[in-house]
């Protein structure tokens, strides 16, 4: 693509219909760019528009959002997925870019510049600093010209993109490249670095923190907020020996940013505030990590910033909207609790304060608390039962008293008890005005408990969890209004939930049905915590691993139970509630399911599927419902067969749907359903299974790689199901095509011995022997190409299961007609070295089976001029039959998952309640040992004198000692 006027202008009216609030020419002008990127030269384009001054600012905004993204897809090529990844620019537009896109940047408007900046970024990540030797110098200069002229908007473009750029140490290991890189960065930049930030700092003096312009001061604030940045990511690693000997410069002004009040940002209304806090998080992240990592050397400074930290604190808990701060400034003391210095909380009053005036002020609900419990529902419970709120107020006050309480256990636990007991008694004063008091309590009991190690019982100090349970919690499960004080009821059924091992069962019993209850609240959260409790109580194992509670404990409010969660699933935004699906899914798993339960909850979830067939939106709910139809089905029609046919008329039109309007998120799920039912249906097969068995064998089902795991299932259900309409129309070629395909790629290999393997245990020889030539053309053609040790296992595993229904000499002659005695050389060369390396049980017996068979039985082994190769075998027989798995199984590579591709939809996630059967092709054989013996015995006994010499000579003397053992276990002899 030329810079010219035409493409100026060409650009120009996409990226400004892209900002059109009408979607026909918004899609046409992405479909127009996307087609354009495609382009040489493309990138180069749109930066170039970018720094195009008679371009109006919002087309060169989108241009710039669409540059930096441009460069995220296409910098650099992925090694784990090549054919999805679309092309890379090529190396001359990559220099040309890289030459310019500082100067753009520099030179744009704010909010230009921040996308450029992190563009810049994207380019750094790859290629800095080897293969961008020239971008730091430059940078520097930048910073050093622009801090002398005191034009802080070209500061800040260079601080931003530095932070950008330094930011990767945060999440590196220290090897040896990395050190290296990180020693050229701080050896070009940490000097700038410093006289950047005493500079800044000057100029903040001299203005004064509370006169002056806050236009003034506004970039000041933020160049010295990045400077913090940047400091962050050098020191994250290791404490450079510059910073360490500049240590007290930095720590002064770090002490004053936590101390001074800049009146002018703060009171002046804005985000001044804000911007403000920013930096002193900064600093506040700065000191935590010198508290952690540099101890030592940090020592002098400790106790000054704990007292000033703490001050900070103290005020900053009584404001809201300033929970970064708040935070970071919590996330210090921790860091101190927890150190050798923790000594500086030893008092008893310190102590008493920081529960008094930190903890229980941050963990105290608030406003915005509320607000987001009932505007955004799947964040809050985030936060609260998922633990993703490390980041809060309320986790990292209770996150203090597990620091300070790792090395003052007691006098913690005293005080907090006491300051339990006290908000309870508020409570019971007024528990309409100081209900939150009792919320208080309860959160403090559940964040401060403790997980047991190597289980999942939770246990606290706090309270005796019975009668806490029985005097604080029963009430408000008990409570009739199941909408009244929502907060609270969450907080009760988050507690017995979390507790529920601790709960004994008749009690808990007696209080399931209020659970249920709950599920009729109009609150999202209260719910969706009734959903979740229930569905973790059924989880519950006692003593042995065994569930404590079972169908006929939930079987007397089943039909209420699944009625009130299908209702739950009508309450306004938890139409697609994870939470009530997951319930859903695991009371159908444990439940006694009558016809009477089967027929509402098949139509309940059909009609689920249907609504969500048309914009599938929640991963996690939508696998939840296809297990739970797939649990359904499997447990009702085990149970009574006759619910089949129902169980097909309602999930065949939703099924089909999602063939019929290519919904191909659910694809795999569709197929693993079908594959089911297919394997619950008698023979023969009807007509509705045959017309998909069609679209099954067509090429373009098999192209995406996410289907083809369950498309291979559904496959092998009809190949045992209908082995006879296989052998029809030509069906069977059309198998083997896919299984060629399949068998042909090492990312699906193992797909098309499924394939196989199925073929081979379900039709008999005659039928499949006139194709045999070419399967071992396929099979021999990876072995010499793309060999890798899954296909090698799976290839030994396959042969095995040939010979054992099929019989060796239909195994021996079909491989030599491909080319003569090619049996032997596979045996030699593949067979026996690798027979050592099979894992799993029934894997295990049926290879040392087949292997026993082929050296007892088969003509090729038993002629003496192949005495070597049949000792050998021998040898690897008895390894794998003697030697635990670990000693004899190497580490081998792992070679990339097909299915590990990124995107919802384009992956294959496996339905645990619809998974086939391992089926045991040698059910009669229950030893491979005792088999392995029995057959050696026989064998010796027809040539005696012949094997003891073929065995001494052949086998090494750890196996000969593992046969003679095998020998004297099943009393057997080989003469």
């Amino acid at each position: 693509m030329e810079w010219n006027a035409e493409t100026l202008q060409f650009l120009s009216h996409c990226f400004l219909n892209t900002l059109s609030p009408y979607p026909e020419p918004r899609r046409a002008a992405e479909s127009r760019l996307s087609e354009a990127s495609d382009r040489p030269n493309y990138g180069l384009a749109v930066l170039r528009l970018v720094a195009e001054p008679s371009v109006d600012e919002p087309i060169r905004q989108a241009a710039a959002v669409n540059f930096k993204n441009h460069l995220r897809s296409r910098w650099s090529s992925s090694d784990e997925e090549p054919n999805a990844q679309p092309q890379t620019l090529a190396p001359d537009e990559k220099e040309q870019i890289k030459s310019i896109i500082v100067s753009f940047m520099l030179s744009s408007a704010p909010r230009i510049q921040s996308q450029l900046s992190e563009a810049l970024g994207v380019i750094g990540k790859h290629d800095f600093p080897r293969r961008w030797p020239a971008l730091l110098p430059e940078l520097r200069l930048s910073l050093e010209k622009a801090g002398e002229g005191s034009d802080y908007a070209t500061v800040n473009g260079v601080l931003s993109t530095v932070n950008s750029i330094f930011k990767n140490f945060r999440h590196q290991y220290d090897t040896k490249d990395v050190a290296i890189d990180l020693k050229y960065c701080i050896d070009n930049f940490a000097e700038a670095l410093l006289m950047i930030f005493k500079r800044t700092a000057g100029l903040i003096d001299n203005i004064g923190v509370s006169g002056g312009q806050a236009a003034i001061l506004r970039p000041l604030v933020e160049s010295q907020r990045l400077c913090c940045r940047i400091f962050y990511s050098l020191n994250f690693l290791v404490l450079p020996e510059c910073f360490e000997d500049h240590m007290g410069e930095w720590m002064g002004e770090f002490q004053k940013y936590l101390t001074v009040k800049f009146s002018v940002l703060e009171d002046g209304g804005g985000d001044g505030l804000a911007l403000v806090d920013e930096l002193r998080a900064a600093v506040c992240e700065n000191i935590s990590l010198y508290a952690e990592r540099y101890e030592e050397e940090f020592r002098g400074y400790l106790s000054g910033f704990v007292e000033t930290v703490w001050n900070l604190l103290v005020s900053v808990s009584a404001s809201s909207g300033r929970d970064r701060l708040t935070v970071t400034a919590i996330t210090f003391l921790t860091t101190v609790s927890t150190s050798v210095h923790h000594t500086l909380f030893s008092g008893d009053d310190i102590l008493q304060q920081i529960c008094e005036r930190v903890v229980i002020p941050n963990v105290m609900l608030r406003d915005e608390d509320e607000e987001l419990f009932e505007m955004n529902y799947v964040e809050f419970i985030r936060r609260d039962m998922e633990g993703s709120d490390l980041d809060t107020r309320r986790r990292i006050a209770c996150e203090l008293l597990k620091g300070i309480g790792s090395n003052y256990r007691e006098r913690v636990t005293q005080i907090v008890s006491s300051q339990i007991q006290s908000s309870l008694a508020l409570f019971s004063e007024n528990p309409t005005a100081n209900w939150k008091h009792k919320d208080c309590a309860i959160y403090l009991v559940v964040s401060l408990a403790t997980r047991r190690a190597g289980g999942t019982s939770i246990s606290t100090d706090l309270v005796d969890v019975e009668s806490f349970f029985g005097a604080v919690i029963v009430p408000e499960l008990r409570n009739q209004d199941v909408n009244g004080f929502p907060m609270l009821k969450a907080g009760a059924l988050k507690f017995f939930t979390m507790f529920r091992d601790q709960i004994s069962k008749p009690i808990a019993m007696a209080l399931i049905p209020d659970v249920v209850r709950f599920l009729g609240s109009d609150s999202n959260v209260v719910h969706s915590y009734a959903a979740s409790c229930i569905e973790k109580l059924l989880l519950v194992k006692d003593e042995g691993g065994k569930a404590r509670y079972i169908a006929a404990d939930i079987s007397p409010f089943l039909l209420v139970l699944m009625t009130n969660l299908f209702g739950a699933l009508g309450k306004p935004e938890s139409e697609e509630n994870p939470y009530v699906m997951k319930c859903i899914m695991r009371v159908l798993g444990v439940a006694d399911i009558s016809r009477e339960v089967a027929s509402p909850c098949i139509t309940g979830l059909t009609s689920v599927l249907n609504k969500v067939c048309e914009n599938p939106k929640t991963p996690t709910f939508n696998h939840y419902l296809f297990e739970a139809v797939a649990v359904l089905v499997r447990r009702s029609c085990e149970k009574d067969p006759s619910l089949i046919s129902a169980f097909e008329a309602s999930l065949f039109p939703s099924l089909e749907m999602i063939l019929a309007r290519d919904v191909t998120e659910f694809f795999p799920y569709a197929f693993q359903l079908l594959a089911q039912l297919v394997e619950l249906h008698s023979p023969p097969i009807s007509q509705n299974y045959m017309q998909i068995f069609e679209i099954l064998l067509s090429p373009d089902s098999w192209k995406k790689s996410g289907n083809v795991p369950a498309l291979v299932r559904l496959l092998q259900a009809f190949l045992q199901k209908a082995p006879h309409e296989l052998n029809q129309e030509g069906r069977l070629a059309q198998v083997l095509g896919i299984f060629n395909k399949l068998v042909s790629s090492p990312s699906t290999d193992e797909q098309g011995f499924y394939v196989l393997n199925t073929i081979i245990e379900n039709l008999g020889y005659d039928v499949i022997a006139p194709y045999m030539g070419h399967i071992w053309a396929s099979l021999f053609s990876r072995l010499q190409n793309k060999r890798t040790v899954k296909f090698v296992k799976s290839f030994l595993i396959f042969m095995s299961l040939f010979l054992v229904k099929h019989g060796s000499q239909n195994l021996v002659d079909s491989m030599n007609t491909v080319q003569p005695n090619i049996f032997l050389v596979i045996l030699e060369q593949f067979w026996i070295p690798n027979l050592r390396m099979i894992t799993g049980s029934i894997e295990l017996k049926l290879t040392s089976v087949a292997s026993t068979r082929l050296i007892c039985e088969c003509q090729a082994l038993l002629d003496p001029s192949v005495g070597t190769l049949w000792g050998k075998m021998l040898d690897s027989i008895v390894t794998l039959l003697s030697m635990p798995e670990q000693d004899r199984v190497e580490e081998e590579p792992d070679v990339p998952d097909f299915a590990d591709n990124e995107g919802y939809g384009a992956t294959f996630v496996h339905l645990y309640n619809a998974g086939k059967k391992e089926e045991d092709p040698l059910k009669d054989i229950r030893d491979p040992k005792q088999f392995l013996m029995a057959s050696l015995a026989n064998l010796s006994a027809l040539s005696p004198g012949r094997y003891p010499q073929v065995i001494s000579g052949n086998l090494d003397p750890t196996s000969q000692t593992a046969l003679l053992q095998l020998c004297s276990s099943y009393n057997v002899a080989i003469v």
